[in-house]
């Protein structure tokens, strides 16, 4: 995880954009398979991506990613027009890009470049 958002300097939101837009939430599960068909045997969602390891569920305003503890963090993820301001970008399985941060108190948050770019 990188340093907390106190130790380095990221850009500030800019009043008249529009608001930024929350990608995904990430909780962690013991099984991806078993967790992916107790979400859609109970909730209307589609499965954006699935494998071993994780997950992204999409539902009508939001996605869930569904994460094993070792291979990621619980996190939030935020899409973000100047991303690559808060670190070096990583290439995702899923054709993303981000990085990790961390919030004062300590809290993952993913920031994304926004998709298709």
């Amino acid at each position: 995880m990188s340093t907390p958002a106190t130790a380095r300097v990221f850009p500030t939101a800019d009043p008249a954009a529009p608001l930024d837009e929350i990608h995904h939430i990430a909780i962690s599960v013991r099984d991806i398979a078993e967790a992916v068909d107790w979400y859609r045997k109970h909730f209307r969602c589609e499965i954006g991506y699935q494998d071993a390891t994780w997950a992204l569920l999409e539902f009508g305003n939001t996605r869930l990613a569904l994460v094993i503890p070792d291979q990621h963090p619980p996190h939030i993820g935020f899409i973000h027009p100047q991303a690559e301001a808060f670190g070096p970008l990583k290439g995702h399985r899923d054709g993303t890009r981000s990085c990790y941060v961390a919030d004062p108190s300590g809290n993952p948050v993913e920031v994304l470049a926004p998709i298709g770019t």
